[in-house]
């Protein structure tokens, strides 16, 4: 899944969820293409997400931005969205005291034992 030049990723889709992996950067230039793959996946469903940002290199004010509004869709929909971070994306979002809304986790298996079975 080639969001855009400088942010790629892998979508799993499983039972109750899905995992998107990601690498790169997730700035303003890839933050609308992210929003809106990401966001018809959730409407698609399964509505538990899962974003492996471990191999992410940046997020920027956008990308957060983008974060926050994935949350939203997510619960709003009745599913979740947690993280899985890195030192740097974590550093980023405790800056904006974001870490108790985005669910960060340290790794997928934390975030898989999170989520509901069906």
């Amino acid at each position: 899944m080639n969001l855009t030049v400088s942010l790629r990723g892998t979508r799993e889709a499983r039972d109750n969820c899905q995992l998107f992996r990601l690498t790169g950067l997730l700035d303003a230039f890839s933050e609308p293409t992210f929003r809106k793959v990401l966001g018809n996946k959730i409407e698609e469903g399964p509505k538990h997400i899962i974003l492996d940002l471990s191999q992410i290199d940046f997020v920027d004010s956008s990308g957060l931005g983008a974060l926050v509004q994935l949350a939203k869709q997510a619960q709003t929909a009745d599913g979740t969205l947690q993280i899985v971070t890195n030192a740097r994306v974590t550093q980023t979002v405790k800056l904006v005291r974001l870490e108790k809304f985005l669910s960060l986790q340290t790794t997928v298996d934390a975030a898989l034992e999170n989520i509901k079975p069906l």
